[in-house]
């Protein structure tokens, strides 16, 4: 059974910095690819970040380039997200997915996988 536990949500000050976790567990060795996913009210899910297991490979959306950074610890079975000079904008519940099928990245369809999230509030 995969379970996928996000943590390290919170309220945060504009430019500040949180780090979130995703603890993967029951993921087989062909889960290829692992990323995070933000999602406000009425809106779509948006891709954040997404990184090939293995940490060779790295994309992100264009709204968070250069503030946010996605990493894995494969000791822990563990991805994070760091994210830096927060923006109002950033608000939104983040969650975690793993093991992507046929598809973009970006879309949410793609992943079999999925945490139950992690709020994120910034404020000024």
């Amino acid at each position: 059974q995969v379970q996928l536990v996000e943590s390290g949500g919170g309220s945060v000050q504009v430019g500040g910095t949180l780090r979130l976790s995703c603890a993967a567990s029951g993921l087989t060795g062909n889960t290829n690819s692992m990323a995070w996913f933000r999602q406000t009210p009425g809106k779509e899910r948006e891709g954040v970040a997404v990184m090939v297991v293995g940490g060779y490979r790295t994309a992100y959306a264009d709204s968070v380039k250069g503030r946010f950074t996605i990493s894995q610890d494969n000791a822990k079975a563990t991805v994070y997200l760091h994210m830096s000079s927060l923006k109002p904008e950033d608000t939104a519940m983040y969650y975690c997915a793993a093991k992507k099928n046929t598809g973009s990245w970006t879309n949410g369809d793609s992943w079999a996988y999925w945490g139950q999230g992690t709020q994120v509030t910034v404020s000024s």
